[in-house]
C-alpha cells in the first residue's frame, strides 16, 4: 500500500481524535476535529456510529500510531518484531523506536510544525546527525547524537515558523534543545511518560501477539 497522500485532517476525524498531524492548526479553532466532530464523508454526520470493541478497537489503536508517525504496516510490524524481541515493556519499547526516529526527533527539537512537514526537512536534505548529513526519515537516533539544521539550510522560512510554534510547546525533557542555533542532543531515551499521545500501546501488542 502507497503512503498516504490526502488531507491529513480526515484521519483525525475518522479517529475522533486529535493525532496533532497538522501543526498549529491543530491547536485553533480552525480544527476540523473541533469544527465537525463527526467522520468525513456524505454520511459521516447522519449514519449512527457503531461501538468499537474487540479486534476493531485494536486496530484503531494501530492505525492512530501508523498515522502519527507515518509509517508503513511493513515498517510497523518491523517496529513491533524488534520491540518484542528485547527485554522489558513491549508496548513502550515500540513508541520508544518511533519517538527515536529521525524525522520525529527533527519535531521535538522544533524544526518542523508538524512530523510530516519535518519528515520532508529530512528528505531533502536539511538535517545532520553528528555531523553528517541525513536524509532518512526512518534512521534511528542513538543517546548522544547531535541533531542540526545543516548550516547553508538555517535561513528557510518555515524554520522560522516552526520556532516561534515550539516555543509554545511543552518542553521535551529527553532532549536537549538548542532553539537559537536550530540543534539538539539526545540525553536519553523517552520514557512513556515523555510520550503524551492519544494511543493505548497495550492494545496494539495484543493485536500483533494473536
Amino acid at each position: 500500500m502507497a503512503r498516504y497522500t490526502g488531507p491529513v485532517c480526515r484521519l483525525c476525524r475518522r479517529d475522533g481524535t486529535k493525532l496533532f498531524l497538522k501543526g498549529a492548526k491543530c491547536f485553533t479553532e480552525k480544527c476540523p476535529v473541533e469544527k465537525r466532530n463527526f467522520p468525513p464523508g456524505q454520511h459521516g454526520q447522519s449514519k449512527k456510529q457503531k461501538k468499537v470493541v474487540g479486534y476493531g478497537l485494536q486496530l484503531r489503536e494501530k492505525q492512530k500510531a501508523k498515522r502519527i508517525y507515518f509509517t508503513l504496516e511493513g515498517q510497523f510490524r518491523a517496529y513491533y518484531e524488534k520491540a518484542s524481541n528485547k527485554t522489558g515493556v513491549t508496548g513502550e519499547l515500540l513508541l520508544q523506536q518511533l519517538e527515536t526516529r529521525l524525522d520525529n526527533v527533527a519535531y521535538r527539537l522544533g524544526f518542523a510544525q508538524s512530523r510530516r512537514q519535518a519528515r520532508q526537512l529530512v528528505r531533502h536534505g536539511h538535517v545532520q546527525v553528528n555531523g553528517r548529513k541525513v536524509n532518512i526519515p526512518s534512521f534511528q537516533c542513538k543517546v548522544g547524537d547531535e541533531i542540526a539544521i545543516r548550516e547553508g539550510s538555517k535561513s528557510i522560512t518555515i524554520l522560522e515558523d516552526a520556532k516561534n510554534f515550539a516555543s509554545g510547546q511543552r518542553s521535551v525533557t529527553w532532549l536537549d534543545i538548542n532553539r537559537d542555533n536550530l540543534s539538539g542532543k539526545v540525553l536519553s531515551l523517552p520514557k512513556r511518560e515523555d510520550i503524551q499521545l492519544p494511543v493505548n500501546e497495550q492494545l496494539i501488542v495484543e493485536l500483533y501477539s494473536k
